[in-house]
């Protein structure tokens, strides 16, 4: 492959493919997800999607609520490059205004009426900036606004995580045609990430200003809640 990565429909199938390996139960959480957005937004509404590279958020919620608008922040060019063909192909140009870089580019008063910040909070290392980062997901926020956060979560030095980990390499042995040994470069990456436990993220939502906070989906280490802004 070249350094220069092409973004056709096979650039954007190969990404689609990867995060349904990482994730067996990603389509109904976006279900679960939809159903969560709709039952609390009006029919018109706008939604700050913080790591929305890939435009899955936007391929799963945008096509069957036609007056919700997004704001799309994400570091990664290449990820939004992917989810720009994706708005293209959903004709929904005049609904998505992208960000490239980190939520502190998006203008500090731009508010909306809900967010997602969906697989990101895991790669943040420093429990601090996981904080910051969710207390400014909530300064975007209108009060009562819903949040949906999923992340990888746990303890990875605990014996239960280990045990879900290894599920994880094996369901990955199972369904692709990796090595082994690719697959524990794969999963030792994964031991060695900032994963913390289900009470801490439940305390630093609290801190960041959302309550009513319930865990809606679990599918290995992986944990999704959803809440509303104080």
């Amino acid at each position: 492959m070249s350094n220069k990565l092409e973004f056709d429909h096979k650039t954007a199938a190969e990404y689609d493919k990867g995060i349904r390996r990482n994730l067996p139960t990603y389509d109904p959480m976006l279900r679960l997800s939809q159903t969560f957005l709709r039952a609390n937004l009006k029919e018109e509404a706008s939604l700050l999607v913080v790591g929305g590279g890939g435009g899955n958020e936007l391929n799963a919620f945008g096509p069957s609520n036609t007056e919700w608008k997004f704001t799309v922040v994400d570091p990664s060019k290449a990820m939004l490059e992917v989810a720009k063909m994706k708005v293209e192909q959903l004709d929904m140009n005049n609904r998505v205004d992208f960000f490239n870089g980190t939520i502190e580019i998006v203008p500090p008063d731009d508010t909306f009426d809900a967010a997602t910040c969906i697989l990101v909070l895991h790669f943040v290392p420093d429990v601090k900036d996981k904080l910051a980062l969710l207390k400014q997901i909530r300064a975007h926020l209108k009060p009562g606004s819903p949040f949906i956060l999923v992340s990888k979560y746990g303890d990875p030095n605990s014996l239960e995580f280990k045990e879900l980990v290894n599920l994880w390499k094996n369901y990955w042995l199972d369904t692709t045609n990796l090595s082994e040994e690719k697959v524990e470069e794969l999963m030792n990456a994964t031991l060695t990430e900032s994963s913390i436990s289900e009470e801490e993220i439940r305390s630093l939502l609290s801190e960041a200003g959302f309550h009513r906070i319930a865990n809606f989906f679990k599918t290995n280490h992986f944990g999704g809640w959803i809440c509303h802004a104080l």
